[in-house]
């Protein structure tokens, strides 16, 4: 009962500090630093070696929450495993896959070994426990992160062939980090213990592995039985945390009963069970999406804990003794990551270019790898607390770096598409318009007061001057040539429209269309006779000489769609997208998660449109036009637009 009674208020106390890191979070968010550095922050400061408001004893009573957050980050790196995602990058993906994981583990085995008459906690071991120790740190160096990759490539909209290898190769790594790890954990607790190795250690981790993915496929069907039914997302959600916590409970109970009553002890690694169940669901049934959802829902509390439980057993006086042997092994790694990337790029017969850069794509670490440094220090506390301190140290490092030679990268190869900047209700941000009339000056200013900056463009007409106010900027040009749009700013304009004569609005569309990428044309048409000139150039357009009709005809027939176009409704918004996402084309409306209050209003294909019903099969490449509640809109966005659908990103 008292056990009970001082858990109760070490999570209450816990509550506080995690509120409090939340906020520390978004501080170093707008400084472009990790959200997850912010958490480790609060942890360190209220530590038990920096503030002590969180005690060794509170860290020690909440590890049932560190053991839940684990479950839950093995599920995720799980259902980040989707198999159709990978098959058009397979030869890539498989080679480097297979010289980073070679050469970060033997490399980075090699480098703790040798440096370990530098690192205090070390230097009292045996031969045996030494190789130990640095077999655990070498596969933990080979963890990746997919949450801060994706979170990259959905910012740039990046897509091709250098970033579907880079996402495939990183999230394979991950889950081949946990197998690895696995193995290993079993090796070391072998030569910690002087236990000698025969053919039935060989027999008894083949059946340890076994076991573990047997008991991963009977989880990842109980998880399916679960999301299938209908229930509140967040009992669903609870549910899951529950199972991933009971397998570490069932797991700690068998290796202690195989300890007590025979000779050997079965060690059931409960990451490696956990994401096996994952990566079931997430290839096998119907039920990823709300898999991939729920995780969603949950992800950002549980990273709020895990983190700042993480932070607060960090050993503050250890880093500084370990300093310099942190940034060595942070370079040692960097090194062997290039090593890795750049010689199975070659086996694979990847372009020299991405080669040489490749290694910038594989450097971010983050849940994994600080889960299985956890893991060794609840596995091995003589010793695994100094030796977590030292991983997570390198990781935050990785995951600090990480994103901005991952970003570089993906600009260098040509394979961003971002979009221009935008305000802060989340509108593109600039527009050019093009024209000389009373209309063109409307829909500046109308476009103004929905938070765009605009341009307004102009030839001969000298009223213009007195008929745009300032903030709208005012341009006369005297020609229409490539140099004169490049210094308009053409290039970073989310939009053009062109309100002048059909020859002119042409010459500036043919010049935008073959110069500039990512930028819509809007067209005022005049004489029907031109339309086809200006679909060839992927323009929308409005012919001038129907649109009022039409407009009055939709009012009468649809009026509260009209309404919402119009933005007579509150919150409601429109957008314009293309399919990007692998996983949405060939899949039907039906069986898509939608979010709710989404209305797909059209779909163009090849330049046709398209009529929407539920068995409407989605291809890659259909551009949608979407209207809906803001908040939902953002969510729509990410889903057809990314490249690898995993919507849970927070870091």
């Amino acid at each position: 009962m008292e056990h009970i009674e001082s858990t109760l208020v070490f999570l209450l106390c816990f509550f506080f500090v995690a509120l409090a890191a939340k906020q520390f979070g978004r501080y170093f968010k707008i400084i472009r630093l990790p959200l997850i550095t912010g958490f480790l922050f609060t942890g360190i400061i209220v530590g038990p070696y920096c503030l002590s408001l969180i005690s060794i004893d509170a860290v020690n009573n909440l590890n049932f929450l560190a053991q839940l957050s684990l479950a839950f980050i093995a599920f995720a790196a799980g259902g980040e495993l989707n198999f159709s995602e990978l098959k058009n990058r397979v030869k890539s993906i498989k080679w480097i896959t297979m010289g980073l994981v070679f050469c970060t583990f033997f490399i980075g085995s090699a480098a703790f070994f040798l440096l370990t008459d530098f690192i205090p906690f070390m230097q009292s071991m045996s031969v045996n426990a030494r190789i130990a120790v640095s077999i655990l740190g070498g596969s933990i160096l080979v963890a990746r992160s997919p949450s801060s990759a994706i979170a990259i490539i959905k910012e740039l909209r990046a897509s091709g062939p250098f970033v579907q290898t880079a996402m495939g190769v990183t999230v394979i790594m991950d889950v081949l980090v946990i197998v690895l790890f696995s193995i290993n954990s079993s090796i070391s607790d072998v030569l910690l213990t002087a236990t000698s190795f025969n053919i039935s250690f060989i027999f008894l981790l083949a059946v340890e592995i076994l076991i573990m993915f047997a008991l991963g496929c009977l989880i990842g069907k109980l998880l399916q039985f679960i999301i299938s039914k209908p229930l509140h997302k967040w009992i669903k959600g609870g549910s899951i945390l529950l199972i991933g916590y009971g397998i570490f409970v069932f797991s700690e109970k068998i290796r202690h009963y195989t300890a007590n009553n025979f000779n050997v002890e079965i060690f059931l690694e409960p990451l490696l069970i956990c994401m096996i169940g994952g990566c079931i669901v997430s290839n096998y049934g119907q039920h990823r999406d709300e898999f991939l959802n729920l995780l969603h829902d949950i992800g950002p509390t549980i990273y709020l804990i895990f983190f700042t439980l993480t932070g607060a057993s960090i050993n503050l006086t250890l880093i500084g003794t370990l300093w310099p042997v942190i940034l060595l092994l942070f370079l040692i790694r960097i090194g062997a990551v290039f090593v890795g990337s750049f010689s199975g790029g070659v086996l694979a017969g990847d372009s020299m270019k991405h080669n040489l850069v490749g290694w910038m794509s594989y450097i971010t670490q983050a849940g994994v790898g600080m889960g299985l440094a956890r893991e060794v220090a609840e596995e091995f506390p003589e010793w695994g607390g100094a030796f977590a301190t030292l991983l997570i140290s390198i990781i935050v490092i990785n995951q600090i770096v990480g994103p901005a030679f991952f970003k570089w990268v993906i600009f260098f190869v040509k394979e961003a598409h971002p979009r221009a900047k935008k305000t802060e209700k989340n509108i593109i941000h600039n527009v050019i318009v093009f024209g000389d009339d009373g209309q063109a000056v409307a829909l500046a200013r109308q476009l103004h007061s929905h938070h765009w900056q605009t341009k307004v463009v102009y030839f001969e007409n000298d009223e213009m001057k007195d008929m745009i106010e300032t903030p709208i900027e005012l341009h006369k040009i005297s020609s229409i040539t490539l140099d004169e749009l490049r210094s308009l700013g053409v290039g970073g304009a989310g939009a053009i429209v062109t309100m002048l004569s059909d020859e002119i609005n042409y010459q500036i569309c043919e010049l935008v269309n073959k110069n500039f990428k990512n930028t819509n044309l809007i067209v005022r048409l005049k004489k029907r006779i031109n339309l086809e000139r200006f679909q060839d150039l992927d323009a929308m357009i409005v012919a001038q000489s129907t649109a009022m009709i039409s407009l009055l005809d939709h009012f009468v027939r649809s009026p509260s769609l009209v309404s919402m176009l119009l933005d007579l409704e509150e919150d409601q918004d429109i957008i314009d997208l293309k399919i990007r996402n692998p996983y949405v084309s060939d899949k039907r409306l039906s069986e898509l998660d939608i979010p709710p209050g989404i209305l797909i209003i059209s779909t163009h294909r090849a330049g046709k449109m398209l009529n929407i019903f539920d068995n409407f099969k989605f291809k890659m490449g259909d551009r949608l036009t979407i209207i809906g509640p803001s908040e939902e809109l953002t969510k729509a966005e990410s889903f057809f637009t990314t490249n690898h659908y995993v919507p849970m990103v927070i870091y």
